[in-house]
């Protein structure tokens, strides 16, 4: 329970502090007055003021806040206010929250690469790990052992092995492979696995470390992110679409895994950080009052308009998206509840 907390203390601490100083420091660069930076919620345990700014620390570190002078248009407005700027200057300091969920992961895969290297399923045909009770530990294969020919036909390469055995399912097929330095033969009779179509023994490759150098490992993660959010943003469309179902998680379920991963060490941690960063940089930018990219539209109309949305305007469109958000909340917090099987 305990690391739990930790875990997702950490981890919302870290994706929420990135994200607001986006908006911090681009509102600072661009000459808004931030009246407060804020980081938790709930009754303040810290907080001082430097020049114009309050920054402030919540009792619960799970949130965080910019107080942009004159963000609502109904507040006394002057040079250093939000609407005082202009459009692309307002866009800039809006979009850079998601921007900075971006940054992060290319900075924490970038660690990930240059402390722990980069695991790659090894091409040569040798036994990395064994699954019990599956048709290879039947046949008594253990870690270390090569592969040397199926049938009679020669193997050379792991692909090799796993183009023979995807196609064998419930065949019986004569290995021939070297144990510790003599060669041995087994019977093995790879199963049918439905889920993919094909047969399976039960193992797995060698994993080969590599170490690159720091500009090496900053290419690997632009190209590292860049995969995982392109790869989000075709899940998202699928369940948008209705190709694919919607699966959602809230806050009690983010919790719950990053407790889970956690337990596997700090390395696994920070590829959930980077994970769950690149998610909320795209759903923020989505179209949807009072999400980033609700904003971003908003300020497009604007600037098509050439002219503010009304106040009345403005405060039922942010209720239409504060409505949304709760509903996709509750129906997550649900699903979260559910897969805790606690009835």
């Amino acid at each position: 329970m305990l690391t739990t907390i930790a875990a997702t203390v950490f981890v919302f601490g870290l994706l929420v502090l990135v994200h607001e100083l986006g908006h911090f420091f681009t509102a600072k660069m661009v000459g808004m007055r931030i009246d407060e930076f804020g980081i938790g919620f709930g009754p303040k345990i810290l907080s001082y003021k430097k020049g114009e700014t309050l920054y402030s620390f919540g009792i619960i570190p799970l949130g965080g806040f910019n107080k942009i002078a004159g963000m609502d248009p109904e507040e006394e407005q002057d040079e250093q206010s939000f609407y005082a700027k202009s459009i692309p200057a307002r866009m800039l300091v809006i979009a850079a929250g998601s921007a900075m969920n971006f940054v992060l992961p290319i900075i924490l895969f970038m660690i990930i690469f240059l402390s722990s290297g980069i695991e790659t399923p090894s091409i040569q045909p040798i036994v990395g790990n064994v699954f019990a009770d599956k048709p290879a530990a039947q046949a008594g294969l253990v870690v270390g052992d090569r592969i040397i020919s199926v049938n009679d036909n020669e193997i050379t390469t792991w692909q090799d092995f796993v183009k023979v055995i995807q196609v064998n399912a419930n065949n019986k097929l004569l290995l021939r492979y070297e144990h510790q330095g003599t060669i041995q033969t087994a019977t093995v009779i790879p199963e049918y696995d439905e889920k993919g179509n094909r047969g399976i023994v039960g193992i797995m490759p060698q994993i080969d470390k590599y170490h690159p150098g720091v500009i090496e490992s900053i290419g690997l993660s632009f190209k590292q992110t860049y995969m995982i959010a392109s790869s989000m943003v075709v899940g998202i469309a699928q369940m948008v679409t209705g190709k694919v179902a919607a699966e959602v998680s809230g806050p009690i379920g983010v919790a719950q895994m990053a407790g889970e991963v956690a337990q596997l060490g700090l390395i696994p941690l920070l590829q959930f950080a980077a994970f769950l960063s690149i998610n909320l940089g795209l759903i923020n930018l989505l179209p949807v009052p009072v999400l980033d990219g609700g904003h971003i539209v908003t300020l497009a109309v604007e600037g098509l308009r050439g002219k503010p949305l009304k106040p009345s305007q403005m405060q039922f469109i942010q209720m239409i998206g504060f409505a949304l958000l709760m509903m996709l909340f509750i129906v997550a917090t649900f699903k979260d509840i559910s897969r805790l099987k606690l009835f």
